[in-house]
């Protein structure tokens, strides 16, 4: 429980920093202390209670910079929040304390033409940034499905991959991320510059061991993204599909597959095939007369949609990836969800699991790259019937070989591959000596 008198005297020396709008009222506490955790019956069970005492919005590095020195002047927690996208709670306040919003710091500060580098403030919508680097005829390399509404700090913070994982693999991939700017919670806190060596160890660790003011990031060509679907009536061929258009050498930025009972549940603005599995795909222009070879070659129904339309809000990255669990909860919420790395050869698992679980398990699979090989992630959607039966659905899953990210977990190291990188810690050790930041998310800092 939060010392009031603490809480007390900090509300005073933050109102009279400039540039940082305090928001102490209920509604706007519980507000900025969720996020999409609900998807998790565990998580929403474990999570919903959690509240900030204060939210705060700096405008400014400067007022970042005495949000820090104050939080760890009254050892009170400083939780950094997005926009809230993720799944995981992230952002949710475990311990109370401030909750600081980073919208305000949205600049693009800097791009690189040569390099095609760009330099962004951590506020900024991906939305915005993909908007502005197409002037310059670069696009992002990877997006989360919540492209739209995500802000590119929270992405680097607390994501992993997502659409152009086909291609350029996870976030933590060495080259992704070039450097950082981040401020240290100390009682004097520290700007620093950290170069891409210094700054990996703050990818992917939910703001517990440095706060991010800006980014540099490696970008890619734009690219004409052409809308593709492609129908298949036998499960097994459409696994084997979607491994021959992974593997071919045509340039792809996205490949999801969905068992035929997701493509009845998925919006209408997409034609519906009865009983037919679908692949959702985004190529290049000149890699269309390759999938429509594949797929005659299995006898599938090819469909060219046209040039890709980002404005429109119902292409088909709103169907891949976590938006096609959150599709699936909008018909019925008793739907929840799992995250692996399926062992190949990977319709041996998929048909086993199938067998035992029945219709409590529908496959959403996407093709992805990782350490440089083409593999397939899933993300099945899993009919909640218990905490016991989702565990031994986990076990069950590990026992047959395949790697876990387990979403109804709270820390760095239980969502992703389930040890502790030690880089991570030191890092917390160097930036937030105290361990202000985000406690209880890293599980290394916790057992140090």
């Amino acid at each position: 429980m939060t010392n009031t008198l603490q809480l007390r005297n900090l509300i005073k020396e933050l109102a009279l920093v400039d540039g940082l709008q305090l928001l102490e009222n209920l509604s706007d506490r519980e507000k900025f202390s969720k996020d999409f955790f609900d998807y998790s019956p565990v998580l929403r069970k474990q999570l919903s209670g959690c509240c900030a005492d204060l939210v705060v919005r700096p405008s400014s590095v400067e007022a970042v910079i005495a949000v820090a020195s104050t939080c760890n002047k009254y050892r009170l927690p400083l939780t950094i929040r997005g926009t809230g996208t993720g799944n995981y709670g992230q952002c949710v306040p475990l311990k109370a304390g401030v909750v600081m919003l980073m919208d305000n710091l949205c600049s693009i500060r800097n791009f690189d033409s040569s390099t095609g580098e760009v330099t962004v403030e951590p506020g900024c919508l991906l939305r915005d940034l993909n908007q502005q680097l197409a002037i310059n005829g670069r696009q992002l390399r990877l997006l989360p499905s919540t492209w739209r509404s995500a802000s590119i700090g929270g992405f680097i913070a607390g994501g992993s991959g997502g659409i152009g994982s086909v291609r350029w693999g996870f976030l933590r991939d060495f080259g992704h991320l070039q450097g950082l700017e981040v401020i240290t919670v100390e009682e004097c806190p520290r700007k620093l510059q950290l170069d891409l060596n210094a700054s990996r160890p703050l990818n992917h660790a939910y703001g517990t061991n440095g706060i991010i003011t800006a980014l540099t990031l490696a970008t890619a060509p734009a690219v004409s993204w052409q809308e593709v679907f492609i129908d298949c009536t036998n499960w097994t061929d459409a696994v084997k599909l979607l491994q021959e258009v992974a593997n071919s050498v045509i340039d792809l930025f996205l490949c999801s597959l969905l068992e035929k009972e997701i493509v009845k549940n998925m919006p209408n603005w997409l034609p519906k095939t009865s009983g037919k599995h679908r692949l959702l795909i985004l190529v290049a222009p000149d890699g269309i007369t390759t999938l429509k070879t594949l797929a005659r070659s299995f006898s599938a129904d090819f469909n060219l949609i046209g040039p890709e339309n980002e404005r429109s809000g119902v292409g088909l990255r709103e169907l891949s990836w976590n938006h096609t669990t959150l599709h699936m909860r909008n018909n019925d919420p008793d739907w929840t969800y799992l995250q692996m790395l399926l062992p190949q050869p990977e319709i041996e698992i998929m048909n086993s699991l199938k067998s035992f679980w029945g219709d409590d398990l529908i496959w959403h699979l996407e093709a992805v790259r990782q350490q440089g090989a083409q593999r397939i992630a899933a993300l099945p959607l899993v009919k909640w019937k218990g905490r016991a039966l989702l565990e031994k659905l986990i076990l069950d899953c590990k026992e047959k070989g395949a790697v876990i990210f387990n979403p109804h977990v709270i820390t760095v190291e239980d969502g992703g591959l389930g040890v502790i990188d030690v880089d991570q810690v030191k890092a917390k050790k160097l930036y937030d000596p105290n361990g202000i930041l985000n406690p209880g998310k890293l599980k290394g800092w916790l057992i140090n």
